[in-house]
């Protein structure tokens, strides 16, 4: 077997932005944080971010290799007339964001099952009951016009939300989430924590008994300390990768 971090292709560009998104990918796929063929990663890969590289169409997490990621141009209009052009729901949303957001450098949309559930309610607010759901006070948008598949007129608009580099994460009402970061690392990270805050605050509604809510003051003191926390995001990812490569995988490849 060749070494899981052997480049195939000696001229393949951005490669070690390829392999940490597909990384995200495969572990993603682990966690059953995916959806059968359908979800989408994009990472912006020049200055202005409207280069940016995505899983291919209807290829399955657990299969993505990183020589296999499209490169993509937010600007090009003919991208889906191209061979192996992209999921075109994909294409919507994460051109639109690419785009219009320069601070979103990755874009992580899944229909997690508890960020899923949290979308559904009438109030798909979070409130921070512990430090998980803490990390994300006052750093969710919520989409409340859900208006269908994300082709490009509806990709348009919920990148419209997403002006405010301080809010990272879309709840996309009845949908799922989006979240975003300036690099793999941080937009998988947050994904990763936000399903299990979640998960937290939907089994506490199950019980029925009153939450116990921390202070506007706590929760912020909270989020902001995570944010700046000994580098943990990459040494999250970091980590997967090296799982990854004890097993032989061939995400990069």
């Amino acid at each position: 077997m060749e070494p899981a971090r052997q480049q195939p292709c000696p001229n393949m560009d951005h490669w070690p932005e390829r392999v940490d998104l597909a990384a995200a990918l495969r572990w993603t796929e682990r966690l059953n944080l995916h959806e059968a063929v359908s979800n989408h990663f994009s990472l912006a890969v020049n200055e202005d971010g409207t280069r940016f590289l995505m899983n291919p169409n209807q290829v399955h997490f657990r299969r993505i290799r990183a020589s296999e990621l499209l490169l993509l141009d937010a600007n090009d209009p003919d991208t889906l007339n191209q061979p192996n052009a992209p999921d075109a729901t994909a294409w919507g949303l994460h051109s639109a964001v690419h785009r219009h957001c320069p601070h979103a450098r990755c874009a992580v949309h899944v229909h997690s099952i508890h960020a899923t559930v949290l979308a559904s309610l009438a109030d798909s607010n979070l409130p921070p009951i512990d430090q998980n759901t803490a990390m994300f006070f006052d750093r969710c948008v919520i989409d409340e016009n859900y208006g269908g598949l994300a082709f490009e007129a509806e990709g348009e608009r919920c990148a419209g939300l997403l002006g405010d580099p301080k809010k990272t994460v879309m709840i996309m009402g009845n949908h799922g989430v989006m979240t975003i970061g300036s690099t793999v690392a941080e937009a998988f990270n947050r994904m990763y924590f936000f399903e299990r805050a979640a998960e937290t605050y939907i089994r506490a509604l199950q019980t029925g008994r009153p939450l116990r809510v921390l202070s506007d003051e706590v929760a912020e003191s909270v989020a902001s300390e995570v944010e700046v926390y000994d580098n943990q995001a990459a040494r999250h990812l970091n980590e997967l990768k090296a799982i990854l490569d004890e097993e032989g995988s061939t995400y990069a490849t």
